[in-house]
């Protein structure tokens, strides 16, 4: 097959391919502040990359490790790898140094290129890239390699809501038939344009590319000089992903950021019946979605609705549900995790991935998600379900983020406890509280906010919603030094954390 990239440099040649506010090609003799490069430039800079690279060493079949933040070196990295038969791996730029290099050692990489020059002093690696993008570049293709639909193209590194990071390996059949399906629930053309508002080490941000790539539409990257508020505003962005916390604040603050965006996908976890009544009350185009790095992102979509389902399984997937955990296989799942005994893929007989996720469909096959089966305890010979306490928490004004988890106990075995992320309530801009009640106030100092009162209220909540055995025997805040890189929050880190501040505390008793 060809790469998406050269078919959209042939057949759009003009369209806009990225969008920038900083200019990344040769910046030092460069003064624009904007910087627009079409389809055909770009698939000329990705030929001239792997002729750089090539030249420097980087053979078929080699990994291509880069810490970077979204750039469009990074962009164009990735498409080289595909072009050239390299398996691109993105590392967070998050990442402490001896993280990084024990990746380097685990799967014994050779080359990395970053953009950050200070790294190279840190980080141990056998051979540095560089990366060079000229002015100009012959933007006609004499000829165009075909690649092999189901040779490796990438490596994503997840571990879902877990610690420890599992590698996952993607091809290109992967990406294209995920980024096709996707077109059929949300579509793309060649003057729509989507904001890269996730990271390329993350599965959500190599789909905007692919998304974006097959329609012949663009792809702008974050400003960091501008908020998301003032971005939306101030650009032709029509499609944008989001986490839920993120489009609250923009409802508060400014929401006439969203007044020409036509679809804003929604991700992340929960997501609040008072922000999708808001959403529609605007007349917002909103989609929520259930997917994973395994499945090369979206697996269902469905317009935001009260009911919570995140709708059908899109073109080239396929869902089952056995004892009502979710297994899914077709064209979008991966490869395999490539581990220190090279690559596996742990499916059953018939192909079926275990999501390890809870679901049900109702009479009209719409999915709804009950929560992960690793994340359900035991409470004095009750099952208790973190997810179905969470959105009752979710519910209350104060709340922006909530994680249950057990804590041990003598009596009953474990007991609910819940780590809360407060968030002060805002009506200042307008909004009726009885939709939109709370926002990921940064600014606002937590000790203005009544704790107790509010643990109080959320525990009187649960009891009158779901039981009174259900209700958190403790609240603790959120930790603030865990830092999420994408969509989904780092469940077992924030909880790693808490549980560490417990410890801690204990021992100095």
């Amino acid at each position: 097959m060809m790469s998406p990239l050269h078919q959209a440099a042939l057949t759009t040649p003009d369209a806009i391919a990225i969008e920038t506010s900083h200019d990344g090609v040769n910046t030092s003799t460069n003064s624009h502040v904007n910087s627009r490069i079409n389809y055909a430039r770009l698939s000329g800079l990705v030929r001239h990359v792997v002729q750089q690279l090539q030249s420097q060493g980087v053979k078929h079949g080699d990994i291509v490790a880069c810490v970077s933040h979204n750039n469009i070196e990074m962009i164009c990295l990735y498409w080289a790898c595909v072009d050239a038969g390299w398996i691109f791996l993105p590392l967070s730029p998050r990442f402490a140094d001896v993280q990084i290099n024990q990746l380097i050692k685990r799967f014994a990489l050779q080359w990395l290129w970053t953009d950050t020059p200070s790294k190279k002093t840190t980080i141990k690696i056998n051979h540095w890239l560089d990366i060079d993008l000229p002015q100009n570049v012959p933007q006609a293709a004499s000829s165009v390699t075909k690649i092999p639909a189901h040779q490796a193209s990438n490596i994503i590194l997840t571990s879902g809501s877990s610690g420890t990071p599992k590698a996952a390996m993607h091809c290109l059949i992967n990406h294209v038939s995920s980024a096709k399906g996707a077109a059929t629930s949300i579509p793309l053309t060649t003057t729509d344009a989507w904001l890269l508002s996730l990271p390329l080490f993350h599965i959500g941000g190599l789909a905007i590319i692919h998304r974006c790539t097959l329609a012949g539409a663009c792809i702008v990257l974050r400003n960091p000089s501008q908020s998301l508020a003032e971005q939306l505003r101030g650009s032709s962005i029509t499609h944008v992903s989001l986490v839920p916390t993120q489009a609250i604040q923009i409802l508060q603050q400014q929401p006439e950021a969203f007044s020409h965006i036509s679809a804003l996908l929604l991700g992340g976890g929960v997501i609040e019946s008072a922000l999708i009544e808001e959403l529609q009350h605007l007349h917002i185009n909103a989609y929520t979605s259930y997917g994973m790095t395994e499945m090369s992102s979206q697996i269902t979509t469905a317009k935001a609705n009260l009911s919570g389902h995140h709708g059908r399984p899109l073109p080239s997937r396929q869902l089952s549900l056995k004892e009502g955990v979710i297994w899914v296989k077709g064209d979008c799942l991966f490869l395999g995790y490539l581990t220190e005994n090279g690559l596996t893929l742990p499916v059953d007989e018939q192909g079926w991935f275990c999501t390890h996720d809870k679901g049900q469909l109702d009479s009209e096959g719409q999915l709804s998600i009950l929560g992960r089966v690793d994340n359900m305890f035991i409470c004095g010979g009750e099952n208790i379900h973190p997810e179905q306490l969470e959105a009752v928490l979710l519910s209350h004004p104060n709340v922006a983020q909530a994680i249950v988890f057990p804590i041990d106990d003598a009596t009953f075995g474990h007991l609910p406890a819940a780590i809360i992320d407060y968030c002060a309530v805002d009506n200042s801009h307008g909004v009726d509280a009885g939709h939109i009640a709370a926002f990921d106030a940064k600014n606002i100092e937590v000790e203005a906010i009544d704790i107790d009162a509010i643990n109080l209220q959320l525990s009187q909540l649960v009891e009158s919603t779901l039981a009174r055995f259900k209700r958190p025997r403790q609240f603790f805040m959120w930790p603030k030094e865990v830092i999420s890189g994408g969509l989904k929050v780092p469940r077992k880190s924030i909880i790693s954390a808490i549980l560490t501040q417990i410890a801690a505390s204990k021992k100095a008793q």
